[in-house]
């Protein structure tokens, strides 16, 4: 059970830490579309209590950033539950950051008002796809890995025909 806990719990934190590098990545690619909120905007602009929406653009910003990376460590939560086979495949994360963007485009996004995909420039959703490819490296492990079980081969064992 340790096991799959301190699993999840590193893939929660992934997710976190990834959640925060698009943040940045953001940042950075959102200066070409200035006219475009990004989905965590658009998403706290049209459903956030009155009591967010009063707060300066400062602090709405603040809480904005906040729910994504919570959303984050729950999507990497969720990796951390996919079966290992799947987890353990070159590209999942890729896949895993693309299909979370497809889902947010195609029933998330829709459901929650979110302007859908057709009217946002090329260029705009060539960086959100950019931050969810980032995403799924980082919430993969692809850029810090599992630390390696120990083998059974290892020196110094006890084994259990040793005498």
């Amino acid at each position: 059970m340790g096991g799959v806990r301190s699993r999840v719990l590193r893939a929660g934190a992934r997710g976190l830490v990834a959640a925060m590098a698009m943040s940045g990545m953001r940042t950075v690619t959102a200066g070409g579309a200035q006219e475009e909120q990004t989905p965590p905007e658009a998403i706290v602009s049209k459903h956030a209590p009155g009591a967010v929406q009063r707060l300066s653009e400062r602090q709405r910003g603040a809480v904005t950033e906040l729910m994504h990376w919570g959303y984050g460590a729950g999507g990497g939560i969720l990796f951390a539950l996919l079966p290992d086979i799947v987890r353990r495949r070159r590209g999942v994360g890729v896949a895993y950051g693309l299909a979370i963007w497809a889902a947010f485009e195609a029933v998330i996004g829709p459901a929650l008002g979110v302007p859908r995909p057709h009217r946002r420039r090329i260029l705009w959703r060539v960086a959100i796809a950019a931050d969810h490819v980032l995403y799924g490296v980082v919430v993969a492990g692809r850029l810090a890995p599992e630390p390696a079980a120990p083998s059974a081969g290892v020196e110094g064992a006890i084994r259990p025909h040793q005498t």
